[in-house]
């Protein structure tokens, strides 16, 4: 039994429904998902820069992203530019202590952010007030910026360029939020070609052996 007395199956099942549906909900905005994957390989091979940020669990699927771009997501390719804005904490605490906690993406996208160059926001709530002000900020400054967000309309997504939004409750959409970083990387893959660059060869062990 849970602590609320229901059965454990239960809630096993309510929340695998509930991510079902979710993913459902993505299943519709497949196509979505395919022109932002082609978008982004498109950008990022000529030399723009993907910029990526989220608050908490949102912040680590930001950076989920923003690492297998840099390494790779299944096949061998060339690193590709993306930066997760929450990722330097000697920047945030500086600019939260500085300038609050509101401006600590937005700053950085008017530091960084340059015309043709991506902002993707993840957000659950689609309402957090520092992925809004970095959606403003990037868009005044001309680049393209996307959201994901769990259900619309929300504030994100109105001052977002484009934005993904997804059914269901917080869990589920964080969730398919991770599926929809899977996607876009297999997309940005095969619209690169995933065998662009061989891996640098390791070393072997006897020439480490000064």
């Amino acid at each position: 039994m849970s602590a609320a007395g229901e059965p454990i199956e239960d809630v096993v099942r309510a929340h695998l429904g509930g991510l079902r549906s979710t993913l459902d909900g993505l299943a519709g905005e497949s196509r979505r998902v395919e022109r932002w994957g082609t978008e982004l390989a498109t950008r990022l091979r000529r030399g723009q820069r993907l910029f990526a940020a989220g608050n908490g669990g949102s912040a680590a699927e930001a950076q989920h992203l923003t690492a297998e771009l840099v390494g790779r997501y299944r096949g061998e390719r060339e690193p590709l530019s993306a930066i997760a804005l929450h990722a330097d904490t000697s920047t945030i605490t500086a600019l939260g202590n500085d300038y609050g906690y509101e401006e600590v993406f937005a700053r950085q996208v008017r530091a960084h952010g340059r015309p043709g160059d991506v902002l993707m926001l993840l957000s659950t709530s689609g309402r957090s007030p520092n992925l809004v002000a970095a959606a403003e900020a990037g868009r005044s400054l001309g680049l393209t910026v996307w959201a994901l967000t769990g259900p619309g309309p929300n504030p994100l997504a109105a001052a977002s360029s484009e934005a993904l939004c997804l059914p269901g409750i917080t869990p589920s959409v964080q969730e398919a939020h991770l599926v929809t970083v899977h996607l876009l990387c297999e997309v940005v893959d095969r619209t690169l070609g995933r065998s662009v660059a061989a891996p640098a060869e390791r070393p072997k062990a006897e020439e480490l052996v000064p």
